[in-house]
């Protein structure tokens, strides 16, 4: 169906960048949205960024002005810079997707750790 792998995570210093990013693959017809979402132990999932296939973005209030989503529909990625690292960006970052399949549906990766080196 649709397969996402994640990379780029690891350990930042307060302040520092990284840039993850998520490529999608498999048997679907068409990704209508992809994003990032992050969790913490004994929190619930939340929204970091999404952005559709016609380009439109949505941010979390924590991270605008820090991290930019971005995409190439042509590669079916997705990529999320994150500047001005705070340690409470420290999560496991899943990237999703919207696509359609049989039907829409909504699929997952595997997680990518982010860690602040504090």
């Amino acid at each position: 169906q649709v397969q996402l792998v994640e990379s780029g995570g690891g350990l930042v210093q307060p302040g520092g960048s990284l840039r993850l990013s998520c490529a999608a693959s498999g048997t679907f017809s068409s990704i209508n949205a992809m994003g990032w979402y992050r969790q913490v132990p004994g929190k619930e999932r939340e929204l970091v960024a999404r952005i559709t296939s016609g380009g439109s973005t949505n941010d979390a209030d924590s991270v605008k002005g820090r991290f930019t989503i971005s995409a190439d529909n042509a590669k079916n990625t997705v990529w999320l810079q994150m500047n001005s690292l705070k340690p409470e960006d420290t999560a496991v970052y899943y990237c999703y997707a919207n696509a359609m399949v049989r039907y829409n549906g909504n699929y997952w990766g595997k997680g990518i750790l982010v860690t602040d080196s504090s």
